[in-house]
């Protein structure tokens, strides 16, 4: 019997059927996005099941993240792709861990290093096409002008060139047509400065799912990967996509009192109670991820009857209405997010009822609740 107060369920064997229904479906190979730990899932349990499932690529946002994965014996290829100028460069290219460049002071920094260290840096050139974000704009030809003169000197091995969509989860929109035109423009001018990557990339989970082609030669498989829609309203949910999500939560109850009509409950007195009933006590709170500003549209799961979130949720603890004829105990189970039977509230409830979306509901799940996997 599991001691714990709470605990996240990594279903590791619906990582390994997400993953390898997209590889199947796309006849392309697979980048596993496991940055954010793995979007809460755990980042070393996760790569390492992801590239057992068929995933040849490995990506990070956090230099340290990559790290983390070179430490725990992962020779697999990584890219790591949110590293400031001052990162240690230097450990990054002792562990051959490939780097993006979005400007030329990256360039030079990286360089720089590789020079003091004598070792050729694998670098992916990232451009911005359109979303205003990451990657080059308007220092893209000179970008590439350098990027060539460090090529011939063999000072740099160009591996990729890649860019990112910004709303391929809503797959009928025209930007998403603008993007790619502009990323098949912005790799001829690269192109005409001799640059030919070895593999070219610019499909996140959405595009991988719904824009064949924009799959070029890998697809960067996130939240999908974790068996999440991109966006419900837009792609349908993970049933209508044949993914299986891969995170349960649950805690033990700690408290099953009754209540009469008319109770104020949680800070600010925010919900009052209609009727005589019984109200129980889940021991986690925003400290471990539970959003602030959830309402009564989520809850849990106990047994097979679902109760909802009433009044506030506090730092440590959330109340749910179970109802007078409840027969849960202190100790039972609660599922927050699904259930071995399903019928539980999902990630994408969660997130209704908080204002935000399924990404932001895993990955925020503090490191004090332990996880689990099966």
């Amino acid at each position: 019997m599991s001691s714990h107060r709470a605990e996240v369920i990594i279903d590791l064997g619906a990582i390994d059927s997400n993953i390898k229904k997209v590889i199947q479906d796309s006849g392309k190979r697979v980048l596993a996005v496991v940055k954010a730990d793995a979007y809460g899932h755990g980042l070393v349990p996760v790569a390492q099941q992801a590239l057992k499932s068929g995933a040849s690529w490995l990506g990070t946002a956090l230099l340290e993240e990559a790290l983390t994965l070179r430490q725990a014996g992962i020779s697999a290829p990584i890219i790591a792709w949110l590293t400031p100028v001052t990162d240690d460069f230097a450990a990054a290219l002792a562990h051959e861990i490939d780097l993006s460049i979005p400007s030329l002071e990256h360039l030079n920094a990286v360089v720089q290093s590789s020079e003091k260290l004598k070792k050729v840096p694998r670098v992916h050139f990232e451009v911005d096409t359109g979303m205003s974000r990451g990657g080059a704009l308007s220092d893209w030809r000179a970008l590439m002008h350098a990027a060539a003169d460090l090529k011939s000197s063999k000072k740099i091995r160009i591996i990729g060139v890649w860019s990112h969509f910004a709303r391929a989860d809503e797959p009928g929109h025209s930007f998403n047509q603008v993007q790619l035109n502009n990323f098949e423009e912005r790799i001829s001018e690269a192109e005409g400065f001799g640059i030919r990557p070895e593999i070219i990339h610019m499909s996140n989970s959405a595009a991988s799912l719904s824009h064949s082609s924009a799959h070029f030669d890998l697809l960067r498989l996130g939240i999908a990967m974790y068996g999440l829609s991109p966006d419900v309203s837009q792609m349908g949910s993970s049933v209508a996509l044949g993914l299986k999500p891969a995170m349960q939560i649950r805690s033990r109850i700690h408290l099953v009192k009754e209540v009469p009509a008319g109770s104020q409950v949680g800070y600010g007195g925010t919900a009052i109670t209609s009727r005589d009933t019984k109200l129980a006590v889940i021991p986690m709170g925003y400290a471990d991820g539970i959003p602030r500003n959830t309402d009564s549209r989520a809850g849990v799961l106990i047994g097979n009857k679902r109760a909802p979130l009433i009044g506030r949720v506090s730092m440590d603890q959330f109340v749910v209405d179970v109802g007078i004829d409840s027969t849960a105990q202190a100790g039972d189970w609660a599922y927050i997010i699904g259930n071995e039977n399903d019928g539980g509230y999902t990630a994408d409830a969660w997130a209704d009822a908080s204002g935000t979306i399924n990404y932001e509901i895993v990955t925020r799940i503090a490191r004090r609740v332990p996880r689990k996997y099966i």
